[in-house]
């Protein structure tokens, strides 16, 4: 059990007046030694992922905890009935997949370390994934009247929608870029971009987009590009969500739509457009190809199977 003893510092006497602090002191060695390990795992990473696997952990060691096991003493089959478990729980393959992820990942970080003598998540078995995407995007002329709304409102609005929709940022990365980060290179106007994993680009600006900007930018010459209204702190991403689902309202758009609907939206619309599959993939930072498809198999790509290219060309050939 975790228990915690009270220790009475008396760190100096002023007269007949004894100084003193009350000071909770963890007397338990493996608990603080879990914590030292789960910040030297999430230590390796920042931002949102770090966020996000400091989630997971929490929620597999809380389910240790209620089940009465050690997280230094869990074994496979416990990692696999906590995912089980989860699925009775009502999370997505996706979810599951992805915190499976982050505990075989800090299983993999225990060894390196010499915190446990083998990683017991080497085998654990994933849950199979559906590769078409279920986000809800948005079509071309879905789109359109998207971006329309989004330009008669200005500012703010119109220069994050043109990120979003016309570049495919993740949230993240249109919300963590600055002022510094805008430059011109060979007749480009450009955005150096954080990528999630620690990965930079630089992106081109469609006009609309770089015109967008400099109008909401103004005068201002350094700090965050977004920011909120009285320019006193970065946007966050629960006011850009707020932003996008707003302007979906006003131009009738009656989709559940969020700021990851319009990252789906510009890649399916660059496959609309014909864009290669090789340069959608890298325009979205997608590490996998079969990242980029699923939004391919998602809207229906039986109209360009290959059976219909392939029939045309042996009906043609001489007889």
């Amino acid at each position: 059990m975790h228990t915690t003893t009270t220790i009475i510092i008396r760190p100096k006497t002023i007269g007949n007046d004894v100084s003193g602090q009350l000071v909770h002191v963890d007397a338990d060695p493996f608990r603080e030694q879990l914590k030292r390990a789960v910040a030297g795992f999430l230590a390796g990473y920042s931002g949102q992922t770090m966020t996000a696997y400091r989630v997971d952990l929490n929620k597999f060691i809380g389910w240790l905890d209620s089940t009465g096991v050690a997280v230094f003493d869990a074994e496979r089959a416990h990692i696999e009935l906590y995912a089980r478990w989860s699925e009775t729980q009502g999370l997505a393959p996706a979810t599951i997949g992805r915190r499976l992820s982050t505990i075989c990942g800090f299983y993999t970080y225990c060894p390196d370390e010499r915190l446990l003598d083998r990683n017991p998540a080497a085998h654990v078995r994933r849950p199979k994934q559906n590769y078409e995407s279920s986000t809800l995007g948005l079509d071309r002329n879905e789109l359109g009247g998207f971006l329309v709304q989004a330009g008669l409102c200005g500012g703010r609005d119109h220069a994050l929608a043109c990120l979003l929709a016309l570049n495919g940022l993740r949230i993240s990365e249109a919300l963590g870029a600055d002022i510094d980060d805008l430059d011109h290179n060979r007749g480009h106007r450009t955005l150096f971009v954080h990528r999630k994993g620690g990965k930079t680009a630089t992106i081109p600006l469609a006009p609309r987009t770089a015109r967008a900007l400099e109008l909401y930018i103004g005068e201002r010459t350094s700090g965050p590009i977004f920011m909120n209204h009285d320019l006193s702190r970065r946007l966050d991403r629960h006011a850009a969500t707020r932003i996008v689902k707003r302007l979906a309202k006003a131009a009738g758009i009656d989709k559940r739509i969020s700021p990851h609907s319009l990252r789906h939206s510009f890649i399916t619309a660059a496959l609309d457009a014909g864009v290669p599959l090789r340069d959608v993939q890298e325009a979205a930072s997608h590490a996998d190809p079969r990242t980029t498809m699923r939004y391919d198999r998602g809207r229906g790509s039986l109209d360009r199977h290959a059976t219909y290219i392939v029939a045309t060309f042996v009906a043609g050939a001489s007889r």
